[in-house]
């Protein structure tokens, strides 16, 4: 019967000698490989048990040589090398941008500087330059939006936009676009679906820090946009604890507000008036009052986005 100190070693010298064979085949037959290892500068005794995670660096190397763009990567991790670091004399592996990832991350950094509610994800990509110029009635309004990106002065009070026209215009494309290209200049911007908006608030109800931090953050952005008010079912607490509170304050700190709506400015103030305690022109108007120092009010009647779309597909 064989000493169990005997096989133990035994093993070990297999393994070891296995090590070296897969470390110096490796060496031999894989000129990445080799690449790798001379700009580690480490033993061979150390780095020949890391044979393995190498030749996975050099398979990823060689990928990313024939790689144009991130669709076409082949690595573990779209977008990812997984390269081997010498830290403290000790060999970390870790998971390195490429070249197109840096510049994809780079390209979306503006995007921490957005904040959505219910918002689908294409507003959050609206830009200035994939804006439909094939319909002249929303010349004058991608005007005073350009304006407004180059005149805009965080340290001044600058009025926001009430943007009201029929449904499916594009109202919200063309405001987030605008918001968007201040977020690329490091302003902070928030876009809320005011019906869901509310919604979520109720729901806060029963946690005050959750209802306060998310109602204090609206309240204090930089650059808010309120999309589709009049949309929502009107209530005294939703037109006078809430949106009230908001435009007072950011009509008292100079924060610009943006609206889309598919409401007049006139008919929104109807829709404000009418509650469960009967007809209150006094505080409808008040509501209306602060909109009106907050924005200029523009009209876009143009053709349903949507339809004009699928018309093209066809």
């Amino acid at each position: 019967m064989k000493n169990i100190g005997e096989v133990i070693k035994n093993n070990y010298h297999m393994n070891k000698k296995q090590l070296i064979e897969d470390y110096d085949n490796s060496l031999e037959t894989n000129i990445t490989f080799k690449k790798i290892v001379s700009k580690l500068k480490l033993p061979k005794e150390y780095l020949m048990k890391y044979t393995t995670k190498i030749e996975d660096t050099a398979t990823e190397l060689n990928n990313c040589q024939k790689c144009k763009n991130l669709s076409e990567c082949k690595n573990s991790y779209q977008g990812y090398v997984y390269y081997p670091e010498v830290i403290n004399d000790n060999l970390v592996f870790d998971y390195i941008p490429c070249k197109y990832k840096k510049e994809q991350i780079e390209h979306d950094k503006y995007k921490d500087n957005i904040y959505l509610y219910e918002i689908p994800k294409e507003i959050k990509e609206a830009s200035m330059k994939d804006i439909d110029l094939d319909d002249p009635k929303r010349f004058e309004i991608i005007k005073w939006l350009k304006k407004f990106i180059d005149n805009y002065d965080a340290n001044k009070e600058n009025k926001g936009l009430y943007l009201t026209g029929n449904f499916g215009s594009g109202k919200t494309y063309l405001i987030s676009a605008c918001l968007n290209e201040l977020a690329k200049k490091e302003h902070k911007i928030a876009i809320i679906y005011y019906p869901e908006f509310l919604r979520s608030l109720k729901e806060a109800f029963n946690d005050s820090d959750e209802y306060n931090n998310r109602f204090k953050f609206i309240k204090n952005v930089e650059l808010l946009l309120i999309d589709d008010i009049g949309a929502e079912t009107m209530t005294e607490w939703s037109r006078d604890e809430v949106l009230g509170t908001i435009l007072q304050y950011r009509m008292q700190e100079g924060l610009t507000t943006f609206f889309t709506s598919n409401l007049t400015i006139k008919e929104l103030e109807e829709h404000f008036s009418i509650s469960s305690k009967g007809v209150e022109k006094v505080k409808a108007k008040r509501i209306i009052e602060r909109i009106k120092y907050l924005t200029t009010e523009m009209v876009m009647v143009s053709s349903n986005k949507r339809e004009r779309e699928d018309k093209n597909e066809k």
